[in-house]
């Protein structure tokens, strides 16, 4: 192959830095699912995929398709230029539970993990029905 050819489609520069892409791609997935106080279990979730794939997402062994990339950003509230880093986050404003908003969250947290779960999956189920 000459010096003026281009890199076939199998190069290993090509696979290095899709490799390398997918990589700062599941960093970035990971820090916004931090940021946000998810667990795995729960992007996955919210996404419609196994947690396996959200794993496979964060350490870069799985490409993310444009489908989840585009229900990634969604659910983080960003568009898609803001979710890969081009543009600047919006701030997160940071409010102060008022004091009734305080008692609840208080309650919740006596609860059992399961009982947690289902109060939280019924706060989603409402949420997503005020978007509509």
């Amino acid at each position: 192959m000459s010096d003026t050819q281009p890199a076939s489609p199998k190069s290993p520069q090509i696979k290095r830095e899709s490799r390398a892409y997918f990589a700062a791609l599941g960093k970035r997935v990971t820090q916004l699912r931090k940021s946000r106080g998810m667990t795995q279990a729960e992007l996955a979730r919210a996404l419609g995929v196994s947690q396996q794939a959200v794993f496979a997402y964060e350490i870069g062994d799985r490409r993310i398709s444009v489908l989840i990339l585009e229900r990634l950003a969604r659910l983080f509230r960003l568009n898609i230029d803001q979710f890969l880093g081009f543009a600047p986050e919006p701030p997160v404003r940071k409010r102060r539970l008022s004091p009734r908003a305080m008692r609840h969250a208080e309650r919740l947290q006596a609860l059992s993990k399961t009982q947690q779960r289902f109060v939280v999956r019924i706060i989603d189920v409402l949420e997503g029905y005020n978007k509509r």
